[in-house]
């Protein structure tokens, strides 16, 4: 249903500085009816793809197909078949809802009838009828991502690409649009969201993409991910590091342990190392080694692998800790920020 091949797209033309490349190659497939999650941090080039895919955005090269159909010389028809659900959500806040909706129909030409009746199937959907009626100017943030979704879905779409569509809503909601975007692809619609959220991708995805740096670093389903890592993940807590080249040495001797896959510093916790291990009886001689080097456990904690663990292997960091770096290069006090979330 969808097909992006080595899309490039950077910004900036570099008199003031190097321009930034979002997206390097980027390639993606996605099956028609199947609702595929892209995954990554802040930054990692999932809003540039999916504004290029949704006809908002020119790409500087590659190729985008929806349904068969090119994008790049036929947005028109392409954009009849999208709905698209963008990260910030803008609404009219003089309008109620139900206005809102309805202004949205006739945008799309859909005759008086057929609008009204959509409108009151995505209200039922949705859960709005207690607010539908009130002006958006009053809505909490999960009802306006509600009515938001509900106006992507307006002219039923055979693909809906919504870009972190639950970022910063509460549980309720949460919960609400998942099942709404569950019953979407039962019914045979093609969703392509985006998130940083792993419970998000790992709950919903029937397939996914990982994204580091404007590439696809790691594809399949989240059990072929998960299993494709052969071991378990152990997170190891001991004394706080006082420098970067004492928590250097406590890895390298984590390494030579047996058993013992790979190995991460977790920078978001300064006294915490992530690792894979091949299996449970690792984790005893773990024990053994750090307590003759006389260090200290705090806590050691064992967990079937995960799509973190995934990230881990791909790019040698936690996604936590890519966030933490793309916060970083914006402010300072965002680091800070994110690291107590």
């Amino acid at each position: 249903m969808i097909e992006l091949q080595h899309l490039s797209k950077s910004y900036g033309n570099g008199r003031r500085s190097a321009p930034v490349q979002a997206l390097d190659h980027f390639s993606l497939t996605v099956p028609a009816g199947c609702l595929y999650g892209l995954l990554g941090p802040n930054g990692a080039g999932k809003t540039t793809a999916l504004r290029i895919l949704a006809t908002l955005l020119a790409p500087d090269a590659g190729s985008v197909r929806v349904a068969g159909l090119n994008a790049l010389t036929n947005p028109r028809a392409v954009r009849r078949l999208l709905g698209y659900v963008a990260q910030e959500v803008a609404i009219d806040k003089i309008l109620t809802g139900r206005e809102l909706l309805a202004l949205q129909g006739d945008l799309y030409h859909l005759n008086r009838f057929e609008r009204d009746g959509r409108i009151a199937e995505l209200i039922a959907l949705l859960g709005m009828a207690d607010w539908i009626d009130r002006r958006c100017g009053g809505y909490s943030g999960g009802m306006r991502r509600r009515l938001d979704l509900a106006a992507g879905l307006l002219h039923r779409p055979r693909v809906l690409v919504l870009d972190e569509p639950t970022v910063g809503l509460d549980i309720e909601s949460r919960s609400a649009i998942w099942q709404v975007l569950l019953q979407l692809r039962d019914q045979g619609t093609t969703v392509l969201l985006s998130s940083h959220y792993l419970e998000e991708v790992d709950a919903l995805a029937d397939r996914l993409a990982i994204l580091e740096a404007g590439r696809v670093i790691a594809e399949g389903s989240p059990t072929e991910l998960k299993g494709a890592l052969g071991g378990d993940r152990v997170t190891l807590r001991v004394r706080e590091f006082s420098d970067e080249e004492e928590a250097r040495r406590v890895r390298d001797l984590l390494e030579r342990c047996e058993g013992v896959r790979q190995v991460v510093i977790n920078r978001a916790q300064g006294h915490s190392l992530n690792l894979v291990v091949e299996n449970a009886a690792v984790v005893e001689r773990l024990r053994n080694q750090l307590e003759a080097a006389q260090v200290p456990v705090f806590a050691l904690a064992q967990s079937r692998a995960s799509l973190d663990d995934v990230y881990l292997q791909a790019t040698g960091r936690t996604l936590m800790d890519a966030e933490l770096a793309v916060a970083g290069q914006r402010d300072p006090k965002a680091e800070r920020k994110l690291a107590m979330r």
